[in-house]
């Protein structure tokens, strides 16, 4: 009988060679670390040394979350990845209005340098490598982060880490914009070539299909949507005038991690292969480099339950699993209670622990690429290469992802595919255990963590003082360059950084940016 992926492509009973008719496993594979790199962006990948296991973290005030940081390194973290909360990724301040009630809720709040000074007390910015979930206003957190690494002597040049800084994916899932497509475009090509001058080895876009997946998408979908987004950055930055070899080497991507093992697997080595093509053949880059799809993975929090929540467990294994074979560089696995509340010390700690059982105590990293030349696996990436890539070419003929976001395309195709799964979910078509099911008729206690809602009131004196306390005028005349630059042709970073280092707040650099490019509306399509 015959079965179906995730991304509605049949799945058969037995493979065989008979499957992969035609194929040639030299001229479709290649070799590892080389062109078109299915097979992964590395000749060693983890025989060498495993990925970066990067923890996702982020609440309350900068203190409290500054405390989970180096937690986390102590028990073994080699990557921080910050959660920044609502108001910072929509750049409003903690104490403006529209902030009330989400200040530190998911993230942690960041409303200026004073704070991030704090986020990263004790932590030497030489020495760790650092992801920051952050895209409309992402630009104001790097300059922040630079600013403290200057602070504590810390050369730019020294740095490294990536920001997510993928707004597209934005107006597709997410809905943490703040301006219209146009202006973040250009902002994200005035970042392009910002660290190409100041902070070479920092990863300038974390091209995201996570957000897509976690609303809906398929794995098809999820590399399509991704991909094409990450073509258009790339016109973006060559229409700005620079040569793709000068920034496709820092772009990086982002993907979920599901249950389906094999098919994400496929997923994986699928996207690799489209994205050499792509840029060899359309943009002629000729680094190696900036052929190779780099990614980090965060496992599946929307397949998290509520109910029985320690079988989560068992779910980020398979999926951490999943990355793993794909092929990723980085990775986060997420904490059994998050489908609760914020995660406790001690499952943040499991989390990790699941990533050094999977380096550590087992054999899929003794070689490289373990599926190679599975009948299953190799028919399977075929199948979902094939639907991406017609995907893709749906967008394309729209104009490309910025057209077919205006016209809902991407929204529209991604809510087909959740309604689906919810519709087999209710039928137990599609069984989730302990929630339709496997049930318990009664569900055991478990304590939450939970966020102060004090913390509101401590950031809102914060501000106070901050603004009591600095050069007015100094602020008043780095945001009047600021607001220049944004309506001409300069490179906003460098009287947004001159901003920032004179105090002034998150909110306030935004609101100046909003001044003169106005702040994005949705419009209903379809």
């Amino acid at each position: 009988m015959t079965r179906e992926s995730e991304s509605g492509l049949p799945i058969e009973p037995v493979y065989g060679p008979d499957a992969l008719d035609g194929w040639d496993p030299v001229e479709k594979l290649g070799e590892p670390g080389a062109y078109p790199f299915t097979r992964g962006v590395y000749p060693t990948m983890y025989t060498g040394r495993p990925w970066t296991m990067r923890q996702y973290a982020g609440f309350g005030t900068a203190t409290e979350s500054n405390a989970r940081y180096k937690q986390l390194i102590a028990n073994g973290t080699t990557g921080l990845s910050v959660a920044f909360d609502l108001p910072t990724q929509m750049g409003h301040d903690s104490d403006a209005k529209i902030a009330s009630g989400e200040v530190g809720k998911v993230g942690v709040a960041i409303d200026s340098l004073d704070d991030m000074r704090v986020l990263f007390d004790g932590i030497p910015l030489d020495q760790v490598s650092t992801s920051m979930t952050i895209n409309a206003p992402a630009a104001l957190l790097l300059l922040l982060y630079q600013l403290v690494a200057e602070e504590q002597g810390v050369e730019a040049r020294q740095l490294t880490g990536t920001i997510q800084n993928d707004v597209l994916k934005e107006y597709i899932a997410r809905g943490t914009y703040i301006f219209p497509p146009a202006p973040s475009l250009r902002l994200t090509a005035d970042i392009f070539q910002y660290c190409r001058a100041e902070i070479p080895k920092w990863n300038t876009i974390s091209i995201s299909g996570y957000h897509m997946a976690e609303a809906g998408a398929s794995p098809a979908q999820e590399i399509a949507f991704t991909l094409a987004d990450g073509i258009e950055y790339v016109r973006t930055a060559v229409a700005a005038g620079m040569d793709v070899d000068d920034f496709a080497p820092r772009l990086s991507f982002f993907f979920v991690a599901r249950t389906t093992l094999l098919e994400e697997v496929a997923k994986f080595r699928a996207a690799r292969r489209i994205w050499a093509r792509v840029m060899k053949e359309e943009f002629g880059a000729e680094n190696p480099k900036s052929l190779m799809l780099r990614f980090h993975t965060q496992t599946a929090g929307v397949q998290l339950t509520a109910q029985q929540p320690e079988v989560n467990l068992v779910r980020v294994a398979v999926q951490g699993l999943a990355a793993v074979l794909g092929g990723t560089q980085s990775l986060h696995t997420n904490s059994f209670d998050e489908a609760i509340a914020l995660p406790t010390d001690k499952s943040a700690r499991l989390a990790l622990r699941t990533q050094q059982v999977l380096a550590y105590e087992t054999d899929v990293t003794a070689t490289v690429d373990p599926f190679a030349g599975s009948y299953v696996v190799e028919k399977m990436t075929d199948d979902v290469e094939a639907a991406a890539l017609e995907l893709m070419r749906k967008v394309e003929d729209m104009g490309g992802a910025v057209h077919a976001i205006e016209r809902g395309f991407q929204k529209n195709e991604i809510e087909r595919s959740a309604y689906r799964v919810a519709l087999e979910t209710d039928s137990a078509e599609r069984v989730v255990v302990g929630v339709n099911r496997f049930r318990l008729d009664e569900e055991e206690p478990y304590e939450p963590l939970r966020v102060d809602p004090a913390i509101e009131a401590q950031q809102a004196a914060r501000l106070a003082k901050l603004r009591a306390e600095r050069d007015q005028g100094a602020v008043d005349a780095a945001l009047t360059a600021l607001r220049k630059a944004a309506g001409g042709t300069d490179n906003v970073l460098y009287p947004m950084k001159d901003a920032l280092r004179a105090r002034a707040t998150v909110g306030e650099v935004c609101n100046a940016l909003r001044e003169v490019w106005g702040a994005y509306v949705p419009t209903d399509a379809f």
